[in-house]
């Protein structure tokens, strides 16, 4: 194999509260996907790597004839981020072709999450691990792949809180992660709505990959004001999931994330930071509900919420 630059990556190191906007915007740009992870430094007391904070965002742009005006374009859009947040500057690395699968992939194995879930890379050959439910991604989307924080908290209070044989709805399914462990922990039918198309394709892929019919995942763009509006088969459900960050879920409560949810029913919401917290649960209560459970992870915080009768 020759040393020809056949990759060109693309990472900005920033505070966990701007990762995920950052991460919205490179993966409109990158091939296969982003990487948000935790940067963390050795403690010599504890022995241990601890999280700083801090969050690396991280993708790869195919080096092509295309490839300066996607760089430029990406620029754009994160000067355009810059204007409502101050962000980093990203930093270039070119890599060669023979190095980026395995760039890539190491970022990539099969993870653990609570006490039944498993996420397994597509690519990873395996059976089904005993006591543990199996959900098969492919990491082509910024969000939900099973490393972040905010998708290992709402899997976690999902596996606890959802219910054989009742309807969910998915609002900002990004890769289709919590919809497809929904149905296999028996949920009836899913609705899952992104704003983002190449989400909702995301989604679609991810379900075949776990041998998930249409039928059963209904994946389409949109969010809160389309389901209601009737773009979809159902405009409620006994347990809604939001993963998204907490100024939009604000938003949505503006917009009626509440009426998704039926009358005792139960939301999840995640993308939280632990500063943010006491206003959203404020938000939370202005429209109904009450606090079950909140589950913390680094600086991110998951809630289980109750929406009164």
């Amino acid at each position: 194999m020759d040393d020809k630059i056949h990759w060109l990556k693309v990472r900005i190191t920033c505070n966990g509260e701007i990762a995920e906007a950052l991460a919205d915007v490179l993966g409109r740009f990158v091939s296969n996907g982003v990487v948000v992870e935790s940067v963390t430094r050795f403690n010599p007391t504890t022995h241990e790597n601890e999280p700083t904070g801090d969050m690396d965002v991280f993708g790869y742009l195919s080096v092509d004839q295309d490839l300066e005006n996607k760089k430029q374009k990406l620029q754009e859009g994160l000067w355009h981020l810059n204007q409502i947040m101050p962000i980093p500057l990203p930093v270039f690395t070119l890599i060669q072709d023979q190095n980026w699968m395995a760039a890539w992939k190491q970022h990539y194995h099969p993870i653990p999450v609570g006490d039944r879930i498993l996420i397994l890379p597509a690519w990873q050959q395996g059976d089904v691990v005993e006591d543990r439910v199996t959900v098969r991604i492919n990491p082509a989307m910024a969000f939900g792949t099973g490393t972040h924080p905010t998708t290992q908290l709402c899997l976690r209070l999902l596996e606890k809180h959802i219910r054989s044989g009742i309807p969910v709805i998915d609002v900002g399914c990004g890769s289709g992660i919590l919809s497809i462990a929904a149905l296999k922990f028996g949920a009836s039918h899913v609705l899952a709505v992104d704003v983002d198309g190449q989400a909702v394709l995301s989604t679609i892929e991810n379900s075949g990959l776990n041998d998930i019919s249409p039928l059963e995942l209904e994946a389409g763009k949109g969010s809160v004001e389309q389901i209601l509006a009737g773009q979809f088969s159902i405009q409620k459900a006994p347990l809604v999931m939001v993963n998204i960050l907490a100024t939009i879920i604000t938003r949505l409560f503006s917009q009626g994330l509440a009426q998704l949810v039926s009358p005792g029913g139960t939301l999840l919401l995640s993308g939280i930071l632990d500063h943010q917290e006491k206003d959203l649960t404020w938000a939370a209560q202005n429209e109904g509900f009450t606090t079950l459970e909140t589950l913390k992870q680094d600086d991110w915080i998951s809630l289980a919420l109750k929406k009164n009768p």
